[in-house]
């Protein structure tokens, strides 16, 4: 391939740079492949600053394959409450499970083992192996992407496949003997000093003198992108529903969005203060006080939901709810993101 004459030269430079300038982050104390795994699956659509303490709690939790697989859902969710994506978690337990019944609860070295994983990728596969055994194995997320696009001076959107699967091919065809630090090393590279969303430091970047997006005045305007497709717009009306003390809750279906989390009451649409009092007789609870209401919207990958939130006192904890304590909420009850919005405002 045409590019590997400057992907040669990336070693030699990114590894003293990487050794001298790498932040500090917990996940870097060792080289544990169930850390390196819990570190990556946390690490996927959310900030390094927010999930070091999530990192922290949940090995204090949860300090072995073991005592994962063995978790409780409602115990996992909850350590896990306010990151988002929960089939992430969901996920982790099911290969959790898998490494106790075929491996003996011991973390699989075989790259192949360890893509087989229910919720490991190629990118979060060659990570772990790279890292943690130093094995070849590249781990081609966004900031690499963007890495090699600006060094390579290729304008090919870096959300197609192909585009990926060129750059896994191109860079394990370099990768040194110092698998871990390498992979590291890009990943390093592509969230800080060749970051997102802002000018590429070229000045103090170790790769300047053979960049070709820099040699060419092109790095500001690399990464390519395709278009982005519009998010499809849901209105939910949310239902805060208090009585003597508790709140109600009910569990999401097993499968689909947030699956199996606690949710507040919610039905489709915008509801009018006469049709959200109907609703909720409906459901079984005798309205008494009708506090407020608020509206707040939530961003998931692919949908928006608009949602208005009615907070209510009722006369009976009746219909088909379970009703928790502030305490439980807080301490036993998982609420995604979307609804605990709500529950912050009360």
């Amino acid at each position: 391939m045409e590019n590997h004459p400057i992907l040669s030269q990336l070693p030699s430079a990114l590894l003293p740079w990487y050794r001298e300038h790498r932040r500090e982050l917990p996940w870097r104390a060792d080289r544990e492949p169930y850390h390196i795994w819990l570190s990556e699956i946390m690490l996927q659509q959310t900030r390094v600053e927010a999930v070091k303490g999530y990192y922290t709690r949940f090995l204090a939790a949860l300090p072995t394959v073991e005592a994962l697989a063995g978790c409780d859902d409602d115990a996992l969710h909850k350590l896990w409450e306010g990151l988002g994506y929960y089939s992430r978690v969901r996920n982790l337990k099911k290969a959790a499970l898998v490494i106790m019944e075929r491996h003996g609860g011991v973390f699989p070295k075989e790259h192949a083992e360890v893509l087989a994983l229910p919720g490991i990728g190629d990118y979060t596969a060659g990570a772990i192996c790279s890292i943690a055994y130093d094995l070849p194995t590249p781990a081609v997320d966004g900031n690499v992407l963007r890495v090699f696009s600006r060094l390579t001076d290729d304008p090919s959107p870096i959300d197609l496949p192909a585009t990926k699967k060129s750059v896994t091919e191109a860079l394990a065809a370099v990768y040194p003997r110092e698998a871990g630090d390498f992979t590291q090393a890009l990943m390093e590279l592509g969230a800080t000093v060749c970051g997102p969303n802002r000018k590429p430091a070229c000045e103090s970047c170790p790769c300047q003198g053979f960049c070709l997006g820099c040699r060419n005045g092109t790095a500001e305007t690399l990464p390519v992108k395709s278009p982005k497709k519009e998010k499809r717009q849901e209105d939910r009306t949310v239902f805060i529903i208090s009585c003597d003390g508790r709140y109600a809750l009910e569990k999401r279906p097993d499968k689909g969005l947030l699956a199996g989390l606690w949710q507040f009451p919610n039905v489709s649409g915008h509801l009018d203060t006469a049709q959200a009092l109907a609703v909720a007789e409906n459901m079984g609870v005798q309205p008494k006080e009708l506090f407020r209401e608020v509206s707040r919207k939530h961003i998931f990958t692919h949908i928006q939901w608009n949602m208005k939130g009615i907070y209510l006192e009722a006369a009976n904890m009746a219909g088909r709810f379970q009703w928790f304590t502030e305490a439980q909420i807080n301490t036993q009850a998982a609420l995604p993101t979307a609804f605990r919005l709500f529950w912050e405002e009360r």
